[in-house]
Parts: structure tokens; sequence; C-alpha cells
């Protein structure tokens, strides 16, 4: 799985889920429920996990999306 976006913020975290389903890329949010747990102080952020080999296309439609600003630098 290839790290997309690292975020406290729900509102990218859904404009992400989103636009992944719509393009039927499988993805998978993980650390919600412990973002949300350890309050805002923002210590522990969501992620958004994209299969390797939708990667590039995943990393296309956020740069189409103007979300690039948010994507995390390839590993």
């Amino acid at each position: 799985m290839a790290e997309l976006v690292r975020t406290n913020d729900p509102v990218v975290v859904a404009v992400i889920e989103c636009l992944l389903g719509e393009a039927d890329i499988g993805y998978q949010v993980t650390d919600r429920n412990m973002s949300v747990l350890e309050g805002s102080i923002g210590a522990i952020r969501m992620r958004i996990l994209v299969p390797d080999e939708d990667e590039e296309t995943a990393r296309q439609l956020l740069t189409d999306a103007d979300l690039g600003v948010w994507l995390r630098p390839p590993a």
C-alpha cells in the first residue's frame, strides 16, 4: 500500500474518499479512530493509502483536482 495523504482535516479526507471512490480506486483510511480519540492536539493524523498498482493514477487524480498540495512524496 502506498501512502498518499496524511492529515487531520476531515473535509480533505472526505473529498479524497469521494474522488477515489468515483474513480473505482481502492483505498484505506488508517488512524481515523485514533485521531478522534486523541482530541484536537493533532498528534495522530489520518492516512489515506491506495494499492501500489493504483498509486500513480491516484496521485494524478488528486493533482487534477487541485489537491496535489496534500500529497506525500512518493516512497
